[in-house]
């Protein structure tokens, strides 16, 4: 008994990707609060009569046993904890979600413990299924994840001289990591090849950036930014996290054509 009991192992984990694998398998890929990131297979999963089926929808948050196998663990057992049916039951709030799994997905790495990411996620699948303000949900939860991960943009020195960053047109450099002062940013766009990255950075996106990375989200939900300021602060956030990746985001562009036909 206790070498089976050692084979198995409890876990919560939220779904960030399904691949079907055969005829009723699916490759699932998880994040979970002690093991991070890891692969597993559920078997029989897509069988019209697998009882695990409801529990192992993309972003359900769930409790799993999970057996350990020779290649890829596999889960025997599934319970929901959240099921975010709000979420299915609208594109634009499931758009959103597509985003959250996929920029944990990019930025978390393959069994790496991290249970404050873990709840981040979790929280901020709960806030998409509940919000009225899915960009300002979505900006917060970008701002903590850069923070838990170690890309916490710098927003309030200067990062060429180390000046306080006045409220004027500053510029941010994703290079550097941060905000630059007009001084600063100018004499970098300025520079040969030296500002490709470097780009102005409104006095109202700053002030709500700034909001964001130092108050809690009970705090920053009261918030009601004017609509010309949410799509200026999304394109800075999304300039900033696609150089930290290197690569575009598939959720965006779809965000991007959800709002064109709209």
């Amino acid at each position: 008994m206790s070498q089976r009991r050692e084979r198995l192992y409890r876990t919560e984990a939220v779904v960030l990707r399904r691949q079907a694998v055969g005829e009723a398998d699916r490759l699932l890929t998880l994040y979970t609060p002690t093991r991070g990131k890891v692969r597993v297979i559920a078997k029989g999963v897509r069988k019209p009569t697998s009882r695990k089926a409801g529990h192992l929808e993309l972003f359900a948050h769930s409790t799993l046993l999970v057996a350990r196998g020779k290649t890829l663990d596999i889960v025997t057992q599934a319970e929901s904890l959240h099921s975010f049916r709000a979420l299915r039951e609208d594109l634009e709030r499931v758009t959103y979600a597509h985003y959250a799994v996929e920029l944990l997905d990019r930025f978390s790495s393959e069994e790496q413990e991290n249970q404050l990411l873990f709840n981040l996620l979790v929280d901020t699948l709960v806030r998409l299924c509940e919000t009225e303000d899915l960009m300002l949900t979505s900006r917060f939860y970008e701002l903590r994840l850069l923070a838990l991960e170690g890309y916490q943009p710098q927003l309030f020195y200067c990062l060429g001289c180390s000046d306080e960053i006045r409220p004027v047109v500053n510029y941010l450099d994703p290079d550097r990591g941060g905000v630059l002062c007009p001084r600063c940013g100018t004499s970098q766009l300025s520079s040969p090849g030296g500002g490709r990255q470097v780009r102005p950075l409104s006095v109202s996106a700053l002030k709500v950036l700034r909001y964001l990375q130092t108050h809690d989200y009970e705090t920053c939900c009261r918030l009601r930014i004017k609509v010309n300021t949410h799509r200026d602060v999304e394109s800075v956030m999304l300039h900033y996290i696609t150089y930290v990746l290197e690569r575009s985001l598939k959720s965006v562009e779809f965000l991007r054509h959800l709002r064109r036909e709209e």
